[in-house]
């Protein structure tokens, strides 16, 4: 525990960290990554040009300083990226390294204004936060189906759409997968021809638990204007049937509830339905009474992954399949491959839909992301009862 003198000046700090808290993990990232170049092997060099990461863990370090004297305000932030953490490999030896540059970083930016009060005070409370997040992993390591990158043999490729792919992924020892839960995923570890470093990448797994696979589905990323396309591509491009991907175990806290009986609504945008028609699956085989509102949005047929999947499911079980194209071509027109031309709204939810006590899950582009947040909010769905899954470094909506 922290004593209150430490308490109080953490608490000050606030105001400077909102304004500056970007700029101080700007600082952080590079002066840790030229004296500890390694640690790019972990970290996910997208992120980091797109200053993601450096916002994400601007808003992590407010937060903690914010609730300080009442951590476990923040723990379900904290489980969200301890999961990652355990799906990276990340080790409690490691942390004394980032509180180390975290109070460089601090004190480079905020010059004179960081005393040496200041300076101890965010020793202390990063050793406490430090604690908190190795004693959450410690426990996820422990129920991981393994430690470390496992070696898995693509089985299958199967195109799903003009941009993407799935892979069935199998143990190369012949074990079946460890078992998980619908909304998780996995991390891929990748050694690319011409890169100094691995790239780690975490993708959904796309179908339910129990098969003797798992299947991740991924979008193929423009690769001149998003430096993700760095991977999506180098999967597309150059993994073929036969060849062996490295995965870490199952993580992820954004997963479907079997034991309970609310109405289920699942909504993803674009990509974002991986997760989904693995909760969709999950829920018909175990429930298949249970009252689900499948909700998609894509641009077009083109774009429209596992569509002829999630209809056979929707048939198998009590749901409500509903698509949205913005921008449908003839063919989809003449074909009847959509419900609804435009966007998902707050009208259209509060007409359609049954939120009143349903739980109701989410994923897809920020955009997409925060206008379903809103309206959800704004229709007066419990805080409780929303979950979603958001792609990348968790950032503020």
């Amino acid at each position: 525990m922290l004593d209150q003198k430490t308490i109080d000046i953490i608490k000050s700090t606030v105001p400077v960290l909102e304004e500056h808290g970007e700029k101080i993990t700007t600082v952080f990232y590079k002066r840790m990554f030229e004296d500890h170049p390694e640690l790019l092997n972990i970290f996910n060099h997208a992120n980091q040009k797109q200053g993601r990461q450096q916002r994400a863990l601007a808003s992590t370090v407010y937060a903690a300083a914010q609730y300080i004297d009442n951590l476990g305000a923040i723990l379900p932030a904290v489980r969200v990226i301890a999961h990652k953490h355990r799906s990276l490999g990340i080790k409690p030896d490691q942390y004394p390294i980032v509180g180390k540059y975290l109070l460089i970083a601090i004190k480079e930016v905020l010059g004179v204004t960081a005393s040496d009060d200041v300076i101890e005070a965010w020793a202390k409370a990063y050793g406490m936060i430090a604690d908190a997040f190795i004693g959450v992993e410690a426990e996820m390591y422990q129920e991981a189906g393994w430690e470390g990158f496992k070696n898995f043999i693509v089985a299958r490729k199967e195109k799903e759409s003009e941009h993407i792919t799935s892979f069935y992924l199998k143990p190369e020892d012949g074990s079946k997968p460890a078992p998980f839960v619908a909304g998780q995923y996995i991390s891929i570890m990748l050694e690319m021809e011409n890169e100094t470093f691995t790239h780690i990448r975490q993708y959904s797994l796309s179908a339910a638990p129990g098969r003797d696979h798992y299947r991740i589905t991924v979008k193929k990323e423009n690769s001149n204007s998003n430096p993700d396309g760095v991977v999506s591509n180098y999967l597309h491009d150059k993994i073929e049937e036969g060849m062996i991907l490295k995965l870490s175990a199952p993580a992820g806290d954004f997963v479907i509830d079997l034991k309970g009986s609310n109405p289920v609504v699942l909504i993803s945008g674009g990509v974002g339905l991986t997760p989904m028609v693995s909760m969709l699956q999950a829920v018909v085989e175990a429930q298949p009474e249970r009252k689900v509102s499948f909700i998609h949005a894509a641009s077009n047929g083109q774009l429209h992954a596992l569509a002829d999947e999630v209809r056979a499911y929707a048939a198998k079980g009590n749901v409500s399949n509903y698509v949205f194209y913005d921008s449908p071509n003839e063919d989809d027109r003449e074909a009847g491959r959509f419900d609804e031309e435009g966007f998902v709204t707050k009208e259209w939810l509060e007409e359609h839909v049954h939120l009143t006590d349903s739980d109701v899950y989410f994923c897809g582009p920020v955009p997409f992301m925060k206008s379903i947040h809103s309206s959800l909010r704004e229709l007066g769905v419990p805080h409780a009862n929303i979950h979603f899954e958001y792609f990348g470094p968790m950032e503020q909506f």
